[in-house]
């Protein structure tokens, strides 16, 4: 079928095309066979000299040039031309303008097709490579409860806030099978001969091999990975690359993955195959984004956006800091130590306060009660630390007392615990001073904004 397109095609340019040995009579007649009016002139190369309309021809012929004179006389050689980088914009303007075709040349002046404005052939489809970007988000309450081993039994309720650092993912197929897969997270990169011995290495990709199970691509393909944040900090960053990978493979398939499905796909990859303890606030935070009040049950899990005025929005942002203690943790050891503490005594009375606290803090945003909220979050960070003895120590509770004593009404460590990231809550004209504490304490002061958007997925032509 291909080799009969391409004669098809050889057959119809020719009946465009002339050599510049020809003579007008035949250029007449190569113009009645093509009904199109024109003809085009070429050397013995094929490189296309110029072009000869009938009004052209008929001009000539009668300012007596004769039908066995040489169709060279009648060529117009500064004619409309294009070639495949013309914009299609500008041929469309120039066939509005009267023009009866356009001729396309390759880089040799050689005719390769032929514009009319009946006949404009569709751009030839380009590669493309897929890109994504998922947000890390920050908890203000109710963390412990979005363990499936407790909101099964008792339910749930988080609140959190995604924030402007990023986890990117750019993927691109190939058209073998062999994987290769770039991380900057990690600082290390690796090649693959196929899918098998990809989901049987031993190394440093545990979790891109666990995403890569849960979806079983069925093409070679390179990924490359990048985040604004370091890992095991506190912020959600296993869930937050996992959506931003998914996000990719999800602009491939025709039948794509709704909200829901990735926030459970990454959950599968990291809590299922990879064997990580944790909840489930981070997996949705990071794919629904914005600011959202989490509930859990045994049932289903309810995802409730929250609706702040801007201005309201925007002073949340200036009251809160976020600091970056230059130490991370182990989340699931830490997970795992929070599920055994949950059987002691008190300890599921603790969890409970917090769960009533977060539906407190959701009614204080609401309202725009924010300094109120501000000191909600001491109460949460005060139950929290109680579920575990590895969720803080003594540098850490060092830099919250600290905090406190230099205009932070209220804050939290972000995460499971154990180092990262903490958030402070600080009134509008003490912040100068907790940012001075922050400098002179060789802590690190992260700026963000509020991020209304989750996971973002789309394509790009390879050649842009």
């Amino acid at each position: 079928m291909g080799k009969h397109k391409k004669l098809n095609k050889l057959m119809i340019l020719t009946s465009f095309t002339i050599s510049s040995a020809s003579s007008v009579r035949q250029a007449l007649a190569k113009i009645e066979e093509n009904c199109r009016g024109f003809v085009l002139i070429s050397d013995d190369l094929g490189k296309i000299l110029g072009i000869a309309t009938d009004g052209d021809i008929r001009r000539k012929l009668l300012l007596d040039t004769k039908l066995e004179d040489s169709i060279i006389e009648c060529a117009n050689t500064d004619f409309v031309w294009a070639d495949d980088n013309t914009p299609r914009e500008l041929i469309l303007k120039q066939l509005d303008q009267k023009i009866r075709a356009i001729p396309v040349l390759d880089d040799q002046k050689r005719l390769v097709s032929i514009f009319t404005p009946d006949h404009i052939p569709e751009r030839a489809e380009v590669r493309t490579f897929s890109r994504a970007k998922a947000p890390v988000r920050i908890s203000f309450g109710g963390g412990g409860s979005d363990i499936s081993t407790y909101f099964t039994e008792h339910g749930g309720a988080v609140i959190n806030a995604t924030i402007s650092l990023y986890s990117h993912a750019t993927l691109k197929i190939r058209d073998d099978e062999k994987i290769i897969i770039t991380s900057c997270d990690i600082k290390d990169s690796a090649e693959f001969n196929d899918l098998s011995e990809l989901l049987s290495h031993n190394g440093n990709f545990i979790l891109i091999q666990s995403i890569i199970k849960a979806i079983k691509p069925s093409f070679g393909f390179e990924l490359f990975l990048h985040s604004d944040f370091p890992m095991s900090s506190g912020l959600g960053g296993s869930a937050v690359v996992s959506a931003a990978i998914l996000g990719c493979f999800n602009e491939l398939r025709n039948d794509k993955w709704d909200q829901h499905e990735i926030s459970e796909i990454a959950y599968q990859a990291e809590r299922l195959h990879m064997g990580v303890a944790g909840g489930w606030q981070d997996q949705y935070a990071t794919v629904f984004g914005g600011v959202n009040f989490m509930e859990f049950s045994r049932n289903q899990n309810v995802i409730h956006p929250i609706r702040i005025p801007k201005d309201m929005i925007l002073e949340l942002e200036e009251s809160l800091i976020l600091c970056y203690t230059g130490t991370n943790h182990d989340s699931g050891n830490i997970h795992e130590d929070q599920k055994e503490q949950t059987k002691a005594i008190g300890v599921k009375e603790r969890i409970q306060a917090n769960v009533d606290l977060t539906y407190e803090m959701r009614n204080l945003i609401l309202r725009g009660n924010l300094y109120k909220f501000g000191t909600c979050l001491n109460k949460a960070w005060e139950l929290k630390r109680s579920f575990s003895s590895k969720i803080s120590n003594q540098f850490l509770d060092n830099i919250y007392s600290s905090a406190l004593e230099n205009g932070a009404i209220g804050g939290k460590l972000l995460g499971a615990g154990g180092g990262g990231y903490f958030l402070f809550f600080v009134p509008a004209f003490s912040k100068a001073r907790l940012l001075n504490w922050i400098n002179e304490s060789r802590l690190i002061y992260t700026p963000f904004r509020f991020e209304e958007s989750g996971l973002q997925s789309w394509t790009v032509r390879e050649n842009r």
